[in-house]
């Protein structure tokens, strides 16, 4: 047999081989309630899974804004005592995964400042695709940039705006930008909510007594049970004050833009996201997968955790038994003990192990929400074969992934992404597996209509598989192979 071509993932001088696409951010926003700062901090440990870099919480009392954020987990970040400290009946709140900006201390989110028209923090799920075109013309004109973060261009064409209030101030802001946000702001006496005109990423309004919350997605209102009333619209900017709330729409329309990836892989499934089951829809990515592409298997094992819906209704509509067969740790930390002596795969063991009594000796189909890379799939193959499988299929539950994402998702760059640069028949040498198939694009598609709620005929933005970018990207941060670099810098880490 041939040897397969080496692929560019493989590449010791690229990101880590243990790769998977890294979440966005999470954010959260508070409005009239007891204890909101502890509120915010539940809502963003619901929403960990979207970020782990860095947290952070703002909170009002009516005339003051108190800031608090550290590098880590939400749990780790806050104590009881700096909960305490962040006084108020308003917050907001932000778990950080970089798509933009180092992973410094000083890019964490919420980000406060100060400007004539008073006080503001802002929290930001998304990237924006002008950035660094904005940020060289207001650095042109003298501002003073602190982080290297795209929300911050945000702050300074807030602050740079001649409008006599801050709503109108906003509104000129954002009117400037381009790109996937969802944006929470507080004041001293209001919040903001609001998402951009294609609706990249999600945003959720609910209600708690005589209070308001919004968040990335539902599982944040489940665990304050604050209930679910809608999403905020694609170019929608509620604004909730003491006197009630408002609803505008003062950017210019759009065609809606929906990002599909979040029913495959981002969102918990038991959140609703774009006002579907998140659940439901990756259900139903399983079945359509095993209509388009049976497999002759014994059992179906998922990749865990965010695989294990998706397994199940390929199960249900393939008629095979269900099992769990590989364990997933999720007790990984940041840092590890690497042992002295050489163990083979010593990384993808960490987080994965096969059940040798589920796989050995059967014909096993491997449902994944996606490849990137494909050296975690790989090793993945090896665990199973050493447990003795006896054959191996490997089935995707998403497209291939043959494209980067500028709207938010940390995606490789289009060389180092195994679909983009191999075909079907050479993955399949290089996981060493008796075969490969991919969900369709169309497939993708109709599990996501066919799921009860939201809008039937609602657009998604399928970028990462098509290459069909919804939004124009400058020529500059098109070219961009790591969004984290758009502002890159070179500094020794801050402590604290």
């Amino acid at each position: 047999m041939n040897t397969p071509r080496q692929p560019k993932a493989l590449n010791p001088r690229n990101r880590s081989p243990q790769y998977y696409p890294k979440e966005e951010c999470g954010i959260v926003g508070i409005f009239n309630l007891e204890e909101a700062a502890n509120l915010a901090y539940l809502g963003a440990y619901a929403l960990q899974h979207r970020g782990q870099e860095s947290a952070g919480i703002v909170s009002s009392d009516g005339e003051r804004l108190y800031r608090y954020a550290g590098k880590g987990k939400v749990g780790d970040v806050f104590t009881p005592h700096k909960l305490r400290q962040l006084i108020g009946r308003h917050a907001i709140a932000h778990n950080r995964y970089s798509t933009t900006g180092a992973g410094f201390l000083r890019n964490a989110q919420p980000i406060r400042f100060e400007s004539r028209l008073g006080t503001m923090a802002l929290a930001h799920n998304g990237n924006l695709t002008n950035a660094a075109s904005i940020r060289k013309n207001l650095q042109d004109l003298g501002s003073l940039f602190q982080t290297t973060i795209d929300t911050e261009v945000i702050s300074h064409l807030v602050a740079r705006s001649r409008a006599e209030n801050f709503t109108d101030a906003l509104i000129e802001a954002i009117r400037q930008i381009r790109g996937a946000y969802s944006l929470v702001v507080l004041t001293h006496d209001t919040l903001y909510a609001l998402r951009d005109p294609n609706g990249f990423r999600p945003l959720v309004m609910g209600k708690k007594e005589d209070g308001y919350v919004f968040a990335s997605e539902t599982c944040a209102l489940d665990i304050i049970d604050a209930k679910y009333v809608r999403d905020v619209e694609p170019g929608e900017l509620v604004i909730v004050t003491p006197h009630g709330v408002k609803s505008l729409f003062p950017f210019e329309k759009s065609s809606q833009n929906l990002c599909i990836f979040e029913y495959v892989y981002f969102s918990r499934p038991d959140s609703f996201v774009f006002g579907k089951s998140v659940y439901a829809s990756r259900m139903r990515m399983g079945e359509i997968l095993a209509e388009e592409a049976p497999a002759a298997a014994d059992v179906v094992i998922p990749v865990p955790d965010s695989s294990n819906v998706a397994a199940l209704g390929f199960a249900k509509q393939s008629g095979l038994p269900y099992h769990m067969g590989l364990i997933r740790s999720h007790y990984i930390g940041r840092t590890f003990i690497e042992p002295d002596q050489k163990i083979r795969d010593f990384g993808a063991k960490l987080k994965y192990n096969a059940i040798e009594s589920v796989v050995k000796d059967k014909r096993v189909v491997v449902i994944d929400d996606s490849i990137m890379r494909g050296t975690t799939t790989r090793k993945i193959v090896k665990m199973l074969r050493t447990a003795g499988a006896k054959e191996i299929h490997v089935r995707i539950a998403s497209a291939p992934t043959r494209h980067p994402c500028y709207y938010g998702i940390d995606i490789p760059s289009r060389s180092e992404l195994i679909a983009a640069t191999h075909t079907i028949e050479e993955i399949v040498k290089y996981l060493r597996v008796d075969s490969l198939a991919y969900l369709s694009l169309d497939g993708m598609k109709r599990a996501a209509q066919e799921t009860e709620g939201g809008a039937s005929n609602a657009g998604y933005c399928t970028a990462c598989f098509d290459g069909i970018y919804p939004v124009r990207l400058d020529e500059t941060e098109a070219n961009y192979s790591n969004q984290k670099d758009l502002f890159s810098e070179y500094e020794v880490e801050e402590n604290g």
